[in-house]
């Protein structure tokens, strides 16, 4: 395999736990509790349709870019301060980039948040390619970000490996014939038994994987 793509959130960074913080500071600002259920709920959806989705189910009187601006302005903070890799992670690509592998980012994140992460991390330039739900117009629960990662970098769905650490991303790559390896992440905790058996190989963290 010399093909690999990379999801962000939950899977090369330990960043979930930021989201947590982003929602509690909005919601805070709102006088509202941030529900046990959101975050799951708006895992597999790009920016756009969450903002749109809060506004709905939360009956906020704002634009949808009202929200993305405030989330963008909170996420780029804690993310450019507070967000780490996984245990393993820099190493495991370092050692794909030796061996000459060609290297995708598919994320959910919008490119004003991902790619000052990037930079921070010292990793933008190690990346053939970098896709987004933005690019495609939907969510993870589709495959399309996931057949425009394959498609920059040159090769068939077939042909890649995928890390991701969400259900609904296992789901639509495992659709389109792509090998998956499933990264544990706590905030997809209640679907692990699920990915597990759907997922091709699954790992804790890249330090269970040999360099």
């Amino acid at each position: 395999m010399q093909a690999y793509i990379f999801d962000l959130d939950g899977t090369l960074f330990d960043s979930m736990g930021v989201w947590r913080k982003i929602d509690d500071a909005f919601f805070g600002k709102r006088g509202l509790d941030c529900p046990d259920d959101y975050a799951s709920a708006i895992l597999p959806m790009p920016f756009e349709e969450s903002s749109r989705y809060t506004i709905e189910r939360f009956g906020l009187n704002e634009t949808p870019e009202e929200v993305q601006q405030e989330w963008l302005d909170l996420a780029i903070h804690f993310y450019t301060s507070e967000v780490e890799f996984k245990p393993g992670a820099k190493d495991y690509l370092e050692s794909l980039v030796a061996n000459g592998a060609k290297l995708a980012v598919a994320t959910s994140l919008p490119e004003e948040i991902m790619i000052p992460t990037l930079h921070k991390h010292d990793i933008y330039h190690i990346f053939h390619a970098i896709c987004t739900a933005q690019d495609v117009g939907c969510g993870k629960n589709k495959p399309d970000v996931f057949i425009l990662a394959a498609k920059k970098l040159g090769v068939m769905p077939e042909d890649c490996l995928l890390y991701d650490d969400i259900l609904p991303a296992v789901k639509s790559a495992k659709s389109i014939g792509m090998k998956v390896c499933a990264v544990y992440d706590k905030t997809s905790a209640k679907d692990w038994g699920e990915i597990q058996k759907i997922a091709d190989y699954t790992i804790s963290d890249f330090l269970d994987i040999p360099l």
